[in-house]
């Protein structure tokens, strides 16, 4: 942290924004780097950062930024984007990202639902206490596959409307 974030309560608000979203992301299993950079990115203006600015702001080396950049490029959550008449390379959010991040979520929660009842078929003749904790899985992701569908539909809508 240097002396301008120490004497500037909106920058050190900014800061602890950017390290809670850098600790979610690390819950989910990523390199919390890459998450000070998606939360970086969340909040700065303009919306579009170099690698030089991404390594200011979040006072990291550039090779840190790189490396951490394209890993968000490879997991569909940023982009790099260039302007004419330059050379350099800008990165941002990848428009569209949380609702791609949900319909990926709800193909895992398919998937998982599909491999109990699977599991399930395989285990018909069983007894109900060797298919519980299967039948757990199925009955849950069965419910939300039910679900999300008409939850995700509501939201487009909302998003139409509120646009």
């Amino acid at each position: 942290m240097n002396d301008e974030t120490e004497s500037n309560p909106k920058q050190l608000e900014k800061q602890h924004f950017i390290e809670e979203v850098a600790l979610v992301f690390e819950d989910l299993g990523q390199p919390r780097m890459a998450g000070r950079i998606l939360g970086w990115l969340l909040i700065c203006n303009p919306p579009h950062q170099s690698a030089d600015d991404l390594a200011e702001a979040l006072q990291a080396s550039k090779g840190s930024i790189s490396a951490m950049t394209r890993l968000l490029i490879q997991l569909d959550m940023v982009e790099r984007i260039g302007f004419p008449g330059e050379r350099r390379d800008y990165f941002r959010i990848k428009p569209g990202l949380w609702s791609n991040l949900m319909r990926r979520r709800f193909e895992q929660i398919s998937s998982l639902q599909r491999m109990a009842a699977h599991g399930l078929d395989l285990l018909a003749d069983e007894p109900p206490e060797v298919r519980q904790r299967l039948q757990e899985i199925n009955d849950m992701y069965a419910f939300f596959a039910e679900e999300f569908p008409l939850m995700f539909q509501r939201w487009l809508q909302r998003k139409v409307q509120g646009s």
